[in-house]
């Protein structure tokens, strides 16, 4: 089962997304998701903590993040700020080149963290950059930027053999055995966090999202944490206020009337978390962030 969003990355004949994250974005705390196409993330300011499928990572500064295909991925900022570009390698693919078949098949993955103590990762932040940059710019021929830098950057990936053919090598049978329940886990994840996604704007059970995931209530929420270092009703209240916040950005709905279309049964409590997440009033987000004109639309909501 694969959790498609809902929005087109960039444009259908430019299908290269970019978007800006700080503390004023809709999904500065990014909650799990996952979708068919590649994501490269640089952090460009404070630290960022995310989570691939089970696997933790803790990013800095001068790091970039390589995400694969289908992978489920959520942060939890620590006064950061970051970039991703979000892709499909069939966009860029060449017919017959193994490095594009692996990618675009899913049976190559490459390296998931250029940390900025590497030497060699300057040279990928100065490759990748000429493509966020362009992104960010826009203009006359920004595309052909665009183009050039992506095709630098993978290209830089298959010369330093930055991949594998698996997201985690197994060292011997036994390592394979947790390899197939880890993949088996994340499939779970995916099954409750599809089955959120759907009924976010109702009440929801801890029976009916360990019913998703196909495991019983008792070992759910231990689970579920273990997966993603939250419990699931604080996870199910995140996701609620990223859509609560996209719909303060991109519609002109009471906040009383976003409160109970996205979940939320009592405004007093909708309010209080929602500044508990945010450090700020609903009212207050949607006055100070207006302005925004990139979060109404981020798809990657």
């Amino acid at each position: 089962m694969s959790y498609n969003e809902l929005k087109q990355h960039g444009t259908a004949d430019f299908p290269i997304g970019y978007y800006q994250i700080d503390h004023t974005h809709p999904k500065y705390e990014m909650a799990h998701h996952w979708h068919a196409e590649h994501e490269m993330i640089r952090v460009t300011k404070g630290a960022l903590c995310i989570t691939l499928n089970n696997r933790k990572i803790h990013a800095e500064a001068g790091d970039i993040i390589y995400i694969n295909s289908e992978v489920v991925h959520g942060a939890s900022p620590l006064h950061c700020a970051y970039e991703c570009i979000v892709f499909s390698p069939h966009f860029l693919s060449m017919p017959g080149c193994d490095f594009f078949d692996g990618l675009t098949g899913n049976t190559l993955f490459i390296q998931e963290l250029f940390s900025h103590t590497d030497p060699s990762a300057a040279a990928l932040w100065e490759i990748a950059g000429y493509a966020f940059d362009a992104l960010r710019r826009g203009g006359p021929g920004y595309r052909y930027e665009v183009i050039g830098s992506m095709y630098r950057t993978l290209g830089f990936f298959a010369a330093h053999h930055c991949y594998s053919n698996s997201l985690e090598l197994p060292a011997s049978a036994d390592s394979a055995v947790h390899s197939a329940r880890d993949e088996k886990n994340v499939q779970k994840l995916k099954n409750v966090l599809s089955f959120i996604r759907g009924a976010f704007d109702r009440p929801i059970t801890l029976e009916e999202m360990a019913e998703a995931a196909g495991v019983s209530p008792q070992y759910f929420c231990s689970f579920f944490k273990s997966m993603t270092g939250k419990s699931p009703f604080t996870y199910v209240n995140s996701y609620r206020i990223e859509r609560a916040c996209r719909k303060l950005l991109g519609t002109d709905l009471s906040v009383t009337d976003i409160a109970f279309s996205c979940g939320f049964n009592d405004l007093s409590y909708f309010i209080k978390t929602f500044k508990a997440e945010k450090g700020m009033t609903p009212r207050m987000f949607r006055r100070t962030t207006a302005d925004d004109d990139s979060s109404p639309n981020d798809p990657l909501l």
